[in-house]
């Protein structure tokens, strides 16, 4: 069912059972002071035809006749009266009663008896409903008359009868009207959403930069469309980051594969010696090696980002393994007589898994060396802040172009400055670095110039103390 109509339906009920309320309210509240209004007119017309027979002291059997010709406010039209004895016989009774017969009931005399004054309604068959009330006249504390003042209720039910006619044609039609209002209201109110829905149906995966146009207001539609906006600007950027991950990891997988194939083609071409094909063999292998390392990154960095790779939470002595590191690493630069020094070393344990910040520091020290200067010098420091432990790798060497140092954490990414200066790498190493870094809640910062040095700092939190 379309929301509007859902909206408009949900709106008529609510409205229905409110006018139904109210109807019912006003009605009962109108029934009872009708009611009780009369109650007040017939206390106020006994009141008057006590206080004139008190006054007067008539007997039992005087005549109404000789008491409203005293008393002319008796003689009412819309009200009768009659005047018992104490054993219940109608002593005095007004003319517009002389056509019918209305007794003294039990329940009016007992109260009677015992001082009370009583109200009751009364019905005979053919005749509108009657009002009564019996109040006692007591002298000397004995029961003199009871006097009953009655009215017909006819005037309430004809206006009660009134007032519900008016309630059942008015309700359907209020309640019609609003129907119609509240379905212009729906209409106008879901036209937004209309028009959010056109646009999303116009935003494709091959054209992500289309926006929904957000309203001025800051209403639940408004905050609905920067939600959209903010959802395709994610979805944008993380195609855009597909596409050049694709790009990029075709380009490294690319490149061996072509380097393969062409040393293959070139040694088939005519007879070689043994020496000669060893070479061909021995390159094809370092670039198979290539292919398995970019092969097994990119296998790893995806079950990775799903959470699918367990870490160790060990306590690690990071001094000691920054030491044989340094160790490690003065051999893997020995080639470039790149010299890789230590500096300041604090002790520093932290909590995590040892092989993945061995991983994580061989792959900075590599880089390093990989983009040093010949004959340049790495250090390796560890100092403590409480609460966290900071790790520097420096290089002298070519550095990070500036517009770069946001990119390097990118998978695939290389600089141009890097991919000249060296041919090895895939682009994924940092990207690892960062993966291993921020699954030991720490942080890698970079800072560097262009020609001179990089430097990369590695914040861990400090291992809790022993209990």
């Amino acid at each position: 069912m379309p929301l509007r109509i859902t909206l408009t339906l949900w709106y008529g009920s609510a409205l229905a059972a409110v006018l139904m309320s109210f109807a019912l309210v006003v009605y009962a509240v109108m029934a009872k002071d009708l009611r009780e209004q009369v109650d007040r007119q017939l206390e106020n017309s006994a009141v008057v035809a006590i206080r004139s027979l008190q006054q007067k002291g008539f007997g039992p059997f005087i005549q109404f006749e000789d008491l409203s010709d005293q008393f002319p406010e008796l003689a009412v039209v819309d009200k009768f009266f009659q005047i018992f004895s104490p054993t219940g016989r109608i002593t005095i009774q007004s003319p517009n009663l002389r056509t019918r017969d209305i007794p003294l009931s039990r329940t009016s005399l007992e109260s009677a008896f015992k001082g009370n004054t009583t109200l009751e309604s009364a019905k005979f068959p053919g005749e509108s409903p009657i009002r009564l009330i019996s109040v006692p006249i007591v002298q000397d504390g004995t029961l003199v008359n009871i006097v009953q003042v009655g009215t017909s209720l006819q005037s309430v039910d004809e206006a009660l009868h009134r007032l519900l006619v008016v309630l059942l044609l008015t309700g359907p039609v209020a309640l019609g009207l609003s129907l119609i209002g509240g379905w212009f209201l729906a209409g106008r109110a879901l036209r937004p959403v209309d028009q959010i829905t056109s646009a999303a149906h116009r935003i494709t995966a091959s054209d992500l930069s289309q926006r929904l146009s957000v309203p001025t207001s800051s209403d639940e539609i408004g905050r609905l469309a920067t939600t959209f906006n903010d959802m395709i600007a994610r979805l944008e950027a993380s195609f855009r980051q597909i596409r050049q991950f694709s790009a990029d990891a075709s380009h490294e997988l690319r490149t061996p594969l072509t380097v393969m194939k062409g040393e293959s083609e070139l040694a088939l071409r005519r007879s070689r010696s043994g020496d000669e094909y060893k070479a061909v063999l021995e390159s094809n292998l370092e670039e198979i090696d290539r292919l398995s390392r970019i092969v097994d990154e990119l296998l790893f960095l995806p079950r990775a980002d799903l959470g699918q790779v367990k870490l160790e939470r060990q306590v690690v002595k990071l001094d000691a393994l920054v030491t044989d590191i340094q160790r490690q690493a003065s051999v893997l630069g020995q080639d470039q007589q790149i010299h890789v020094a230590l500096g300041p070393v604090d002790p520093v344990e932290v909590l995590g898994d040892e092989w993945r910040l061995r991983e994580l520091l061989l792959n900075l020290v590599d880089n390093a060396i990989k983009y040093s200067w010949p004959g340049g010098t790495i250090e390796l420091s560890l100092t403590r802040q409480a609460p966290m432990a900071r790790l520097t790798v420096s290089d002298r060497g070519i550095g990070i172009p500036l517009d770069s140092q946001t990119r390097i954490f990118d998978r695939f990414f290389r600089a141009d400055n890097a991919r000249t200066h060296s041919k090895k790498g895939t682009g994924l190493g940092l990207a690892l670095c960062k993966w291993i870094v921020e699954a030991h809640q720490g942080r890698i910062e970079v800072e560097s110039i262009p020609g001179e040095y990089a430097r990369f700092t590695i914040v861990l939190p400090l291992a809790p103390p022993a209990s």
